[in-house]
């Protein structure tokens, strides 16, 4: 069974499996405004919890989304490259970012959840 996590920098993570899905939340995209350009994940790089995974342009700005928790990137999400304001129209569904295989589940204990994350972004 699939769990959803949350990060005070506006990342959603689903879980499943030992794998989890990551994208930035409908807040994060609403405050980049239109999402012009997505980097594209590096598969089979290793990251740790904090390190930039992908860039995100938008016409306000360039963010950088960060790895929420240890782990490989497994899948980048290829249809952004031709289509990047799938960020915008489904942030939490096809705008996913990467996939990546978690070195170590217990990190996600310091992770929020909906409710949570709603009360941070108040």
């Amino acid at each position: 069974m699939s769990k959803t996590y949350y990060t005070e920098d506006h990342e959603w993570l689903i879980v499943d499996g030992g794998v989890a899905t990551v994208g930035i939340t409908d807040y994060a995209q609403e405050q980049l405004g239109d999402i012009v350009f997505v980097e594209a994940a590096e598969v089979g790089k290793t990251l740790k919890k904090g390190d930039t995974a992908v860039v995100v342009e938008s016409v306000k700005a360039a963010s950088d989304v960060y790895a929420p928790v240890d782990g490989e990137i497994v899948e980048a999400n290829d249809a952004l490259s031709s289509d990047p304001a799938l960020v915008n129209s489904a942030a939490t569904s096809d705008g996913w970012l990467w996939k990546m295989k978690l070195a170590d589940e217990s990190q996600l204990a310091s992770l929020m959840d909906e409710a949570a994350y709603k009360a941070h972004i108040g």
